[in-house]
């Protein structure tokens, strides 16, 4: 497993950044600019599972492993999601993805916040992620400074 991290610093605060992360509409808007069509089912809350998928019902499912407000989640990633949210842990991508994990941190500095992810993943997933998590959180804080 690789371990990758991204850090931003957003002219908000930190309840601002997480609601604007968390929220369903928000999420749609900051995810999509980097991954066209993503969205999630599920609630954001410890020990809840997460279904992120594009707009084919493809992506991932993860369980909320740790939820503080404001500031800390930890999501653990337990199967690929198949079109028709079908689950997949047996295929070779699915056992390279089951157990990546994704941590997200807020941590106010003078009345700005700074988030940080903190991902474990194969290293297959090294580029995408370097290619699209800036343009992803470059959206989060245009809709945060807003």
């Amino acid at each position: 497993m690789k371990n990758l991290k991204y850090t931003i610093s957003i002219a908000a605060s930190p309840k601002k950044v997480w609601d604007t992360m968390t929220g369903k509409e928000t999420y749609k808007d900051w995810t999509n600019a980097a991954w066209p069509g993503s969205d999630f089912k599920g609630e954001w809350k410890q020990g809840e599972n997460l279904k992120f998928t594009g707009n084919d019902g493809s992506g991932t499912l993860a369980t909320v492993t740790i939820f503080d407000p404001y500031s800390k989640i930890l999501l653990t990633h337990i199967a690929l999601l198949q079109p028709g949210s079908i689950e997949d842990t047996e295929s070779e991508w699915a056992k390279k993805w089951t157990g990546s994990l994704e941590c997200y941190n807020f941590t106010e500095k003078g009345g700005t916040t700074e988030l940080t992810i903190d991902m474990k993943v194969n290293e297959d997933w090294e580029a995408m992620f370097n290619e699209d998590w800036p343009k992803a959180l470059a959206r989060l804080k245009q809709i945060c400074e807003a």
